[in-house]
């Protein structure tokens, strides 16, 4: 199951509608800013599903009882594209850790095939934690199921993992639905499209998030 966020209206819609308008696009503070308020968004969220229990606060006047989260959260994104959708996760959970991966798709013009490479990764523990592995797109979920591995790997295994983009593809959805049977863990996403290009993007999508937040690479 996935839980789709633009099904229910919003000020979100605003945020989605200027990251995908090729004209608004290029304006890359604004894009990298829509980016970060779609994370917060998501992050408020998320946040309605954690374990909470109540804790005594001292205000000026007399003291009195919230309830707080009472589990850790660590917040795992890729290089590059991922870091202003992190930061608006970090926004709203700012004592959370941070874990970080380095990967790149390599388009193979032989085959048509992409082939993911991880260069590498660098974590907190992840043992007991709520684990936010977000990142902007979701498009064949074949490096992010990878990605995901790869942390509990090194980092140990977390209470609960949140998945989380700002647009999906279904059948990205469906290959991470299917390989990660079984694991303790919830999709998120801002909004969900229908299909895959031939270069497996996103369609309609937005096109490349890290070129567009952060200039075109070689």
């Amino acid at each position: 199951m996935i839980n789709t966020i633009d099904v229910q209206p919003s000020v979100l819609n605003t945020f989605l509608a200027e990251i995908r308008n090729r004209d608004i696009q290029t304006d890359r503070m604004r894009f990298r800013r829509n980016l970060e308020r779609i994370g917060e968004v998501l992050a408020y969220e998320i946040s309605k599903t954690f374990a909470y229990s109540p804790v005594t606060v001292q205000t000026p006047i007399h003291s009195c009882e919230v309830i707080l989260p009472s589990q850790e959260v660590v917040i795992a994104t890729v290089l590059r594209a991922g870091l202003p959708f992190h930061q608006g996760f970090l926004n709203y959970f700012d004592h959370a850790g941070s874990a970080f991966v380095s990967a790149r798709r390599a388009y193979n013009r032989t085959d048509g095939q992409i082939e993911i490479r991880f260069d590498s990764i660098y974590t907190p523990d992840l043992t007991g934690k709520q684990l936010l592995l977000v990142d902007p797109m979701l498009a064949t979920g074949k490096s992010l199921v990878i990605t995901y591995r790869e942390l509990l790997k090194q980092g140990g295994q977390p209470v609960h993992t949140h998945i989380a983009s700002v647009i999906a593809s279904r059948p990205g959805v469906e290959y991470v639905e299917k390989e990660l049977t079984g694991e303790s863990l919830t999709l998120w996403t801002a909004a969900l499209d229908e299909g895959l290009t031939e270069k497996s993007y996103i369609n309609p999508g937005i096109g490349d998030a890290g070129d567009l937040a952060f200039g075109e690479k070689k």
